[in-house]
């Protein structure tokens, strides 16, 4: 039997994919779960209707984040870092303060999307990646200076 899959299942398929299962697996198990629809003809249209929503959903959400990429790369940011005798710092710049300084700039970028593998402890340039929706990465132009 020839059904069209409404959601991903394991072993089996995408979701929108055509498969062939036996009867029995498809009448008593993947359509009662709302897993999967009979393969029919309007069926298949309305599979094909779906898809192409996605992809224009998907190709402006794209857009949209490289916008963000291009705003976040065009920008520096500007941290102060306060030292103690000997130059000893005194705290760190995390990714939370990255993430409520862009926030404050105007930027929408969470602390998890900030990829820092440990906290900034020393003055300096830094190139902090940024890794947003859509499999895109921002690099953002960080400076910490003395406060």
């Amino acid at each position: 039997m020839e059904i069209i899959l409404l959601k991903a299942v394991e072993r089996l398929g995408a979701e929108g994919t055509v498969v062939r299962v036996k009867p029995g697996f498809a009448r008593n198990y993947l359509i009662p779960r709302g897993l999967a629809t009979a393969a029919s003809p309007d069926a298949l249209r309305e599979v094909e209707t779906r898809k192409r929503h996605a992809e224009r959903k998907v190709a402006r959400q794209r857009e949209q984040v490289e916008q963000l990429k291009r705003k976040v790369e065009s920008r520096s940011l500007t941290l102060k870092l306060h030292l103690g005798e000997s130059d000893k710092a005194f705290g760190s710049v995390t990714a939370h303060e990255i993430a409520e300084t862009l926030k404050q700039e105007g930027l929408p970028v969470e602390k998890h999307q900030i990829v820092l593998d440990e906290p900034i402890k020393a003055l300096g340039i830094y190139e902090v990646p940024i890794k947003l929706p859509a499999e895109v990465t921002a690099t953002l132009k960080l400076w910490v200076v003395k406060a």
